[in-house]
């Protein structure tokens, strides 16, 4: 674990070598044309669900203060929600806050990291950022996670955390549950396993969650950006034992806005007819999408999140660029997968004018 000294110090690199917001935008080309529609960051077209933006609506007038106290009840409707303690959960800005704590909680300059490799960068920037190794394990040939060889990188650096992103950004591609089972079983008693779960609501996968409950050296995120529509409102959490949410807390440097906590609040109740309805309407999307690349005779990932990556036999740098200049502003460069395209999936409208221009951009 390194000091709350050395943490400040860090976020100041996390943040030269790019926070979410960056990696979520760049590169973008020089010009935009008005009305270009984005489906480059995995959000969610539907936004906040009606209660959230009405508990928005009422807490306007109450932003004026921190509501520090009033943050106890968001703790006990989320760990209620997930059948934990609030001494379980910690609530930060998306899910990118506790990830950050996990990173400086659990990991040292002598306890690197292991991460899939590509994979959601910020757990790798944060710990390359304040001098902590980044150890990245190449995907497994169904592009999730190798959890095997995971699990002797870990064995073999004295990694003090392994990350998995399940289902990975940006393959959109699965690691089965019995894997995260059997990695969660084989890591060294020293090394957290922390799976990033922010897309885990758009596919029938197993969650992680259980070994929080056994109270393994387990940590799994959640967020509200994704399938509840609130990127923008920046708010989610990790559940884990308490001790290591303990060993976390001290890493995070605020509370989420008190319109953020108020949605939660408001949404929650609802949830189970929330996730289930937008659910259905995103894989109507990605089913239809799907069919398309087919038809089209286009190689792509077998999808479980709110994006599709396929392959584009050229630079997705170069047709990224030409997309934009069509209005149409998807995916960015992955490497290793350079040739590979990610787009998130908007609405139908969206997607039937992504079409078009993939056409026109590369013949097809």
């Amino acid at each position: 674990m390194i000091s709350r000294r050395r943490f400040a110090r860090s976020l100041a690199a996390a943040v030269a070598l790019g926070g979410e917001a960056a990696f979520a935008q760049r590169p973008l080309p020089p010009s935009i044309p008005p009305g270009a529609i984005w489906l480059n960051a995995n959000e969610n077209p539907d936004g906040p669900p009606t209660a959230a933006l009405e508990a928005i609506q009422s807490a306007i007038p109450t932003s004026g203060r921190y509501h520090f106290a009033f943050f106890r009840e968001v703790y006990a409707a989320i760990a209620h929600s997930e059948g934990l303690a609030p001494e379980q959960v910690l609530v930060g800005a998306g899910s990118s806050e506790p990830l950050h704590a996990a990173v400086h909680a659990f990991s040292s300059p002598s306890r690197p990291v292991v991460v899939m490799d590509p994979t959601f960068e910020l757990v790798g920037a944060a710990a390359e950022g304040c001098g902590i190794p980044v150890i990245r394990v190449p995907l497994a040939p169904s592009y999730g996670a190798d959890v095997k060889r995971m699990a002797a990188a870990a064995e073999q650096n004295r990694a003090g955390l392994v990350y998995v992103c399940n289902p990975n950004n940006p393959t959109s591609a699965a690691t089965p549950k019995n894997e995260i089972d059997w990695l969660a079983a084989n890591l060294p008693r020293e090394t957290v396993l922390v799976v990033d779960e922010a897309y885990i609501h758009f596919t029938s996968l197993g969650s992680a969650l259980e070994h929080v409950h056994k109270g393994r050296s387990v940590v799994v995120a959640r967020t509200f950006s994704k399938i509840y529509g609130m990127a923008g409102l920046r708010i989610g959490f990790a559940c884990a034992r308490a001790d290591l949410i303990e060993r976390m807390s001290p890493f995070r440097p605020s509370v989420p806005s008190i319109l953020a906590g108020r949605a939660v609040l408001a949404v929650l109740p609802d949830a189970p007819k929330i996730l289930s309805e937008r659910k259905a309407r995103l894989v109507a999307v990605r089913d239809d999408f799907c069919a398309w690349l087919k038809v089209k005779q286009i190689r792509y990932i077998e999808p479980h999140g709110n994006f599709v990556m396929f392959e584009t036999g050229r630079e997705a740098r170069e047709l990224g660029s030409e997309l934009a200049r069509r209005g149409v502003v998807a995916g960015r460069p992955f490497p290793p997968l350079t040739q590979m395209l990610r787009v998130t999936l908007g609405t139908p409208a969206e997607m039937e004018r992504f079409k078009q221009a993939y056409e026109e951009v590369a013949k097809v």
